[in-house]
């Protein structure tokens, strides 16, 4: 054990005896590391006792590259393959935990956010206090180790403004998506993981902040937004007995009767397409993400979603209902500078519906 692990290891037993104060017991287990030579005489104190906090009350290791706005996403294969994504690129990690420090470190995160992991519940998405998005795998699902995955979010809501800036598109295909929405048009945003769907979605929601109702609906809080009339509701797991679950579907059904003038499903998955499509067809503004590797595979996946919905749902009624109710398609690539490559927009004449990509 590292002469770290066995101070923050000391001042927690400490604390659980009564010790009053956090930075005293440090303090003192520090102390007890220098007098039995545990410790190097020339030790930095501060820089010690901060490593040590963080190993109780934070995230330990992983707290400087939470710290990192350059760093995406932050994940652990296993105590020592830790990896994370930094503008885009790929890198591993030269930190090495333990299993216990792994597990500890998952504990903290889930603490405030009432998300249970255990063997019957393997599997956990959380939202943490800075806004950042944790999923967690447990053993027996993953061969041996903790898979852990936290994937962090820009603090800022960018603009349309900042996307032409960080090079995501045109100015002039920024000014038609934003008179698009403004107009009321249904958009469904579509790309691979990490291609910029929600920042895209995000930075669409900035033209309407300032004169609509917003409600959005989630897995897990992702969407940020200056909406001044905004409601967020995030879906909820079973609790120990198998009850209180609060499903997508069963939301997108609540938001209708608390009167939105636009309606948000941060990402379509499973069968709530068939209820986010039904609420579009009632006259409802909306926007929802899903993953695809086209915008023409997005129409095709949202057109097969509401079937998981049961048996009784004919695919025709599906495919008449994508078409009147999806106006535009905004596909996102994951490239370094995350760019909208395909746009697609339908043309409804004499009750036929077709569909043409638009110039970016």
């Amino acid at each position: 054990m590292s002469s770290l692990a066995q101070i923050s290891s000391r001042a927690r037993q400490l604390l659980v005896k009564g010790s009053p104060d956090v930075d005293q017991a440090i303090q003192v287990a520090i102390d007890e590391s220098y007098e039995s030579n545990l410790l190097p005489a020339n030790s930095v104190t501060n820089e010690l006792s901060n490593q040590v906090k963080a190993q109780i009350l934070g995230l330990g290791a992983l707290e400087p590259l939470i710290g990192n706005p350059a760093i995406e996403e932050i994940w652990i294969n296993s105590p020592d393959s830790v990896f994370i994504s930094e503008n885009g690129v790929t890198k591993p990690t030269e930190i090495v935990l333990s299993e216990i420090e792994v597990r500890q470190i998952v504990e903290r995160m889930l603490r405030d956010s009432g998300r249970r992991l255990d063997k019957s519940e393997p599997f956990v998405d959380a939202t943490l206090t800075d806004g950042s998005r944790l999923h967690v795998v447990i053993p027996e699902i993953t061969r041996k180790h903790w898979a852990v995955n936290i994937r962090k979010f820009p603090s800022k809501v960018y603009s349309l403004e900042h996307l032409v800036q960080l090079g995501a598109l045109s100015p002039d295909l920024a000014d038609y998506l934003a008179n698009q929405f403004l107009a009321g048009k249904n958009m469904l945003i579509s790309g691979a993981t990490q291609a910029g769907k929600t920042t895209v979605l995000c930075a669409l929601l900035d033209c309407g902040a300032k004169r609509e109702r917003l409600i959005t609906i989630e897995e897990t809080f992702e969407i940020r937004t200056n909406y001044a009339d905004w409601v967020a509701m995030q879906a909820r797991q079973s609790n120990l007995e198998g009850i209180g679950e609060i499903s997508l579907r069963r939301l997108v059904r609540e938001a209708l009767r608390m009167r939105p003038t636009r309606l948000v499903i941060g990402e379509v998955r499973q069968a709530e397409a068939l209820d986010l499509l039904i609420a579009l067809n009632s006259g409802i503004s909306g926007m929802c993400t899903i993953h695809a590797n086209s915008a023409w595979e997005a129409l095709q996946k949202l057109k097969l979603l509401p079937l998981l919905a049961g048996e009784n749902i004919p695919a025709q009624f599906v495919d008449e209902t994508v078409n009147r109710s999806i106006d535009l398609v905004v596909h996102c690539e994951a490239t370094p500078d995350r760019r909208i490559t395909q746009v697609l927009k339908a043309n409804r004449e004499n009750n036929q519906v077709s569909w043409q990509e638009v110039p970016l």
